[in-house]
C-alpha cells in the first residue's frame, strides 16, 4: 500500500551520449536576456553587471522528438533556441575556474514561451511563469560529456520551422559564459548534480501554429526537435 494519497509523478530525465545510465533533473534555471540581439528585439537591454534568473518546473519538461499540444490560454507561442548544461558536482559560492570544472555535460534545449502572457506579466510588473513555464515548456536533446564538446565559444546555435531558418548565432555571442553563470548562481544556491541551466537564445524567436516542426542543433551536440499538434 502506498504512503501517498497519490501516485508520484516519474523522476524526468536527459539520456547522456555514451551512458546507460541518464541523468535525472532536479531544477531548472535560465538566464534571462544572454544575447543582446534577442534582448533588442523584445525591446530591452542585457544587464552587464550581473546574469538574471527564472526558473521551470522539472514536471513540465520533455525529451527531444515529442509531439506536444499547442498550449491553453495562448494566441501566441514560441520558440527560443538554446544551449543547456547540467552541473556534476555539488558547488557552492564558487570563483569561475571551479564554476566550470563542475559543469557535467551540455545539450539542445527549446525553451518554449507562451510570449503574450510573458509580456502581459512585463506590464503587469508580474511573475512570468504563465508565459514561461507551463506543460511541455522545456525540451531537452541527450547531453554531451563536458570534456567530449570541449570549450564553449565559435559553434553555431540554430534553429527551423519546418525546415526554414530562423534562429542563427554562435555561442560566444552570449554575455555571459556557462562559467560565469555558475559562478553567480552558486551564490545565491546550493547548486547540486540534477541542476540544469538553460543559457538563453539567440535572436529570430517567433511564432509557431500547430502542424509545424521545430529542428535545431550547436555544432558538436546531439540535434533536438519537437512536433507541435492541435490541442486534445
Amino acid at each position: 500500500m502506498s504512503d501517498h494519497i497519490f501516485p508520484l509523478p516519474d523522476v524526468f530525465t536527459i539520456p547522456v551520449v555514451g551512458e546507460r545510465a541518464t541523468y535525472p533533473v532536479r531544477r531548472i534555471f535560465c538566464v534571462g536576456r544572454n544575447y543582446v540581439a534577442h534582448a533588442a528585439e523584445m525591446g530591452s537591454e542585457v544587464d552587464r553587471e550581473a546574469p538574471w534568473y527564472f526558473t521551470k518546473s522539472v514536471e513540465n519538461a520533455v525529451r527531444s522528438g515529442s509531439e506536444v499540444p499547442y498550449p491553453p490560454g495562448t494566441s501566441n507561442y514560441h520558440y527560443e533556441m538554446e544551449l543547456a548544461f547540467s552541473i556534476g558536482t555539488p558547488v557552492f559560492r564558487v570563483g569561475v575556474e571551479a564554476a566550470q570544472k563542475a559543469v557535467y555535460a551540455y545539450c539542445c534545449a527549446l525553451d518554449m514561451t507562451r510570449r503574450d502572457c510573458q509580456q502581459d506579466g512585463k506590464d503587469r510588473r508580474r511573475p512570468w511563469d504563465l508565459g514561461k513555464d507551463f506543460e511541455n515548456a522545456s525540451v531537452f536533446a541527450p547531453m554531451t560529456k563536458a570534456h567530449e564538446f570541449g570549450v564553449v565559444g565559435v559553434q553555431r546555435i540554430f534553429l527551423e520551422v519546418d525546415g526554414v531558418l530562423r534562429q542563427e548565432a554562435l555561442l560566444s555571442d552570449m554575455v555571459w559564459s556557462c562559467a560565469e553563470v555558475v559562478a553567480h548562481l552558486s551564490e545565491y544556491y546550493h547548486l547540486q548534480p540534477g541542476d540544469v541551466i538553460m543559457t538563453g537564445t539567440p535572436a529570430g524567436v517567433g511564432p509557431l501554429v500547430a502542424g509545424q516542426t521545430i529542428t535545431g542543433g550547436i555544432n558538436g551536440l546531439e540535434p533536438i526537435s519537437l512536433r507541435i499538434v492541435s490541442p486534445a
